[in-house]
């Protein structure tokens, strides 16, 4: 531009057609000059209306207008894990364990069976797998046949199916017939998890020990990810059994699998027994699948009564 050009003179603005509004001159309260309309209000213009507040989605697209309830009845009702995480949809997580990577406890309660409590005949276990705040997830029942149940008792082989609440199966537990005495180090108990099912996740392996219950968490690789170290004694005897989670190398404490006391009625006359799992938020949803199946295992091989016979005790012997 040229230096010599004159902007305070009359002839720039006969360079706009005629009717166009002068720009507004400099002055020396800064710009634009008090008072001068730029087109900026604080309110919208008559009329405006506002957008609509948005409203959270479930992955189906469903909107989320309730707070997750409680179900009633002995097991619960199912919490609707689509409210749970809303959009933001884990990825690289087996179908229908999403919710899983919002919690880091879970509560598996036993249902008690009138047959078997009155009659000492065996029937298939049934659990509900819930939250801290009491609501269930999922659903859990053992598939086995009459023979195999009141012959093998707790040592019995069985399939258990995770279910959530459209009746999904989203996890299969999968137990060989095997010893649990330290006197058959080749042939101890293990259990495989399968999430989604027909899909290997990891694996609890029983380790031999003379004193105290020892157990190693395998990846689907095989690899040992956790172990479980259980107490010397497994009587419930007005508390609670303690079996803690470490760490790969054994020397730290990250989570621990319970046996809750259940109250003297229920633990002498019913096998229906609760437990509580506690492990790190990041663990891996697929470990997390593996610590329920440890849990169940842990169930059948020390608390799970044959005819109405409890079956703890010292040790491993």
């Amino acid at each position: 531009m040229d230096k010599d050009f004159d902007h305070s003179s009359p002839y720039i603005y006969s360079l706009f057609p005629k009717g166009y509004p002068p720009y507004p001159q400099p002055t020396s309260h800064g710009y634009p000059p008090p008072g001068h309309d730029m087109g900026y209000t604080n309110a919208p213009p008559p009329g405006y209306q506002y957008p609509p507040v948005p409203v959270p989605v479930g992955p189906q697209n469903f909107p989320i207008t309730n707070q997750p309830m409680t179900g009633g009845g002995d097991m619960g009702g199912f919490y609707d894990i689509q409210q749970g995480y809303g959009q933001n949809i884990p990825v690289n997580v087996p179908p229908g364990l999403e919710y899983l990577t919002q919690v880091d406890a879970l509560f598996v309660k036993q249902k008690v069976e009138l047959l078997e409590a009155f009659l000492g005949c065996e029937t298939n276990n049934k659990y509900a797998i819930k939250n801290n705040q009491g609501q269930v997830i999922f659903k859990a029942k053992e598939d086995t046949d009459c023979c195999t149940r009141n012959c093998c008792g707790p040592l019995r082989p069985f399939d258990l199916k995770i279910k959530d609440g459209s009746d999904r199966e989203v996890i299969h537990l999968a137990r060989p017939l095997a010893c649990t005495s330290c006197c058959c180090p080749c042939c101890l108990q293990s259990i495989d998890i399968f999430a989604p099912p027909g899909q290997l996740c990891g694996r609890v392996e029983q380790e031999w020990s003379l004193c105290i219950p020892k157990f190693v968490i395998k990846n689907a690789a095989g690899d040992v990810v956790l172990r479980i170290e259980g107490p010397f004694c497994t009587f419930s005897m007005c508390g609670d059994v303690e079996f803690k989670i470490l760490s790969k190398d054994g020397t730290t404490k990250v989570g621990k699998i319970s046996k809750k006391w259940s109250g003297l009625l229920r633990e002498a006359f019913t096998d229906a027994d609760n437990f509580g799992i506690n492990f790190p938020m990041d663990l891996d949803v697929r470990m997390k699948a593996v610590m329920l199946g440890a849990c169940f295992l842990i169930d059948f091989m020390f608390f799970e009564k044959s005819q109405n016979k409890e079956g703890d005790g010292i040790g491993m012997l």
